[in-house]
Parts: C-alpha cells; sequence; structure tokens
C-alpha cells in the first residue's frame, strides 16, 4: 500500500539551527546518566564523569550529545521528575558552556522546560508527546523563546512493558510512517514551528525480529517526507543474531557501525549510538563515497 506523500512549506535554511542543516549525517553520542539504561546504566551515573565522557565523545567524532536520566529499557522503574532534572541539569550547562551542542533524551515536559533553560538545543521525545500531554504545549513556547530548539518525534505505540505485544503490522514502514504523522498533525495543532521537528522510526520501540530491518529497508518511507529523520541503530536487539553481534550488547559495535553507514549513504539527519569512534568512521566514508558519486 502506498502511503500519501505531505507537502509543507520549504522551510528557510538561514533561519534554521546549523545543526538541522548538516553535509553529512551527523552523530549523535548517547550519553545515559542513569543507574539502569539498557546498555550503559551506571556508568556515567556521576555527572563529572558524564560531562568528560561526554566531552570524550565530541574528541571522538561526535556532533551532538544526547542526555538522558531516565532509562526506557523494559522493566525500568519511572523516575520521578524532580529526580530526572536533578540527574541531567548539571550535565547538560557543563556541556553547553563547552560549546556542545546537547539533547535532552526525556519524555517529560517540565525537564524538557529545564533543560532548555540549561543549554539543551533539542529535546528528544521518544514517546513522540503521548506520554505527556503537555509537552507539545511546552514545546511550541520553548520555541518561541529559544530559536535553537528543535523537537524529536519517535515512534511510539506503548511502555516497554508492554511494547513487543503491540508489534503487530501488516506494513511495518508505512503503519509507523502514519502513527508519526498523526503526532505531526497534532504539532501543528499545537503552533510548533514544523521546520524544527525532527522524526524518528524508532528501531526495537514496539518493533520485533525482522519488523526493524523492514524499516532500515523501507527508510524512503521517512526520508521523502522533508523532516529530518534521526535513527537509533545502536546495541540493540535486531543486530543480535548477526554473527559479529553475538549475544553481548557491545560485541554489536561492529553491527551498529554498518548500520550507520547505511543510514549516512541514504542521508538520514542523524544517527544515534552508544560507541562513537567506529561510527564517526563509518559516517566520514559514507560522505567520500557519496562525494565521489556525484563527482562523476
Amino acid at each position: 500500500m502506498t502511503v500519501p506523500m505531505e507537502t509543507h512549506p520549504e522551510p528557510s535554511v538561514s533561519s534554521l539551527p546549523d545543526y538541522l542543516c548538516p553535509p553529512r549525517t551527523l552523530v549523535m553520542g548517547i550519553l545515559n546518566v542513569t543507574p539502569n539504561s539498557f546498555s550503559d546504566g551506571g556508568k556515567w551515573f556521576d555527572s563529572s564523569r558524564a560531562v568528560a565522557h561526554g566531552l570524550a565523545m565530541v574528541a571522538q567524532g561526535a556532533d551532538l550529545i544526547d542526555v538522558g536520566g531516565e532509562s526506557t529499557a523494559p522493566g525500568r522503574k519511572p523516575v520521578e521528575v524532580e529526580e530526572e532534572i536533578a540527574r541531567v541539569l548539571p550535565v547538560i550547562s557543563k556541556l553547553s558552556e563547552a560549546g556542545v551542542t546537547v539533547s535532552v533524551d526525556t519524555l517529560h515536559a517540565e525537564t524538557a522546560q529545564a533543560a532548555a533553560a540549561a543549554g539543551a538545543s533539542i529535546i528528544n521525545d521518544v514517546s513522540g508527546g503521548i506520554v505527556d500531554d503537555t509537552m507539545f504545549a511546552t514545546i511550541a513556547t520553548l520555541q518561541s523563546r529559544y530559536p535553537q530548539l528543535s523537537y524529536i518525534c519517535q515512534h511510539w505505540r506503548g511502555s516497554p512493558e508492554v511494547a513487543n505485544q503491540l508489534a503487530v503490522y501488516d506494513n511495518v514502514a508505512a503503519e509507523t510512517w502514519r502513527e508519526v504523522e498523526s503526532r505531526l498533525e497534532l504539532m501543528r495543532h499545537s503552533d510548533i514551528d514544523m521546520r524544527r521537528v525532527i522524526i524518528d522510526p524508532g528501531l526495537g520501540f514496539s518493533k520485533v525480529g525482522e519488523q526493524d530491518w523492514e524499516v532500515l529497508a523501507n527508510l524512503e518511507v521517512f526520508l521523502q517526507r522533508g523532516y529530518p529523520v534521526l535513527l537509533g541503530p545502536s546495541r540493540k536487539r535486531y543486530l543480535a543474531d548477526l554473527e559479529t553481534a553475538a549475544s553481548d550488547r557491545h560485541a554489536r559495535d561492529d553491527a551498529t557501525a554498518a548500520v550507520s553507514m547505511f543510514c549516512a549513504l541514504h542521508k538520514v539527519w542523524a544517527v544515534r549510538v552508544h560507541n562513537v569512534a567506529p561510527v564517526a568512521v563509518a559516517v566520514l566514508a559514507a560522505a567520500r563515497l557519496d562525494a565521489h558519486r556525484h563527482s562523476c
């Protein structure tokens, strides 16, 4: 089934933040300031260590750092907003002061507001405004206050506890897009600046088995809509059956780099990853290939 293509006003490039108009796919480094994230929970829970790791990722080639204070892994316990803010704000402030473009990974409008005031340029909401119904109104207000602020809307069908039960599709890419588009429509009615909206198909969220691969194989469904596209391929379960990925999440970094290069060759806006160095090389290689492909 063909998904009809949406049309909307072409943004003025000069009015957009530089990070939304990159010459190549960007690398977003993941910085979990949590005790229980699925890949590195607890490792960067101390704020000073978290800041040092964020700066190290920038040195390795990260263009953006995504700071999260609440795990969305299956079985995780929800964190009080006050605790989430206490975790992420010192890290966001220090990285922003150092000139790093910072994103905050949060489901909560109150955290988004505090993060923007502390210097975050991007609000990365993996629920696409579903968890907190005040998120869209908050984003509209924040964008009027902070011209550099953008919002990432990810595909989401439910919390991690029930997400796999909801992974039923006839056409996973087309249905994922339609559900994202329904959130975009609500954003338009909330007066959000749609030029500063990024979409994320949500690899590993309400998708199991081959469904993540189907999304990757059909990236054009998302890329043709005119929005920057973020992909989070890093260390997720869909990579586990590859020979190089094994069962250890950290052993999936080679596969993550390979998928990231594929994404870069397809001109996604950014890839969100744990291990920056190999992905930074993969993205640069993709840019080099693309330059030669168009030089003939």
